[in-house]
């Protein structure tokens, strides 16, 4: 008998439908404490990356995928979204 192809394996198996959630991270800020301790409403903290820079997408602690942050949407106000430029194989599980 022939092995399944990736498709007829996802769809056989019962946990293909289970919601999952994805981090998005789009940088990291280290201000120091005294600065963290003086924040409040319309603080801005200084990130380490730029806004065209690659964002990561992780499920738990596993790196998933690399991607861009674009918008989408048919209203005015645009919805955020990530177009993704690199996946990790996950065939052999997170």
């Amino acid at each position: 008998m022939d092995d399944p192809t990736p498709a007829e394996a996802q769809a056989s198996n019962p946990f293909s439908l289970v919601p999952i959630e994805i981090t998005i991270s789009v940088g990291k800020a280290r201000p120091l404490v005294r600065d963290l301790l003086r924040l409040k409403r319309d603080s801005v903290l200084t990130l380490d990356r730029r806004v065209e820079d690659p964002v990561e997408l992780y499920v738990g602690d596993k790196l998933i995928a690399r991607g861009e942050l674009t918008e989408t949407g048919d209203d005015a106000n645009g919805t955020l979204a990530v177009r993704l430029t690199e996946v990790v194989d996950l065939q052999n599980g997170l």
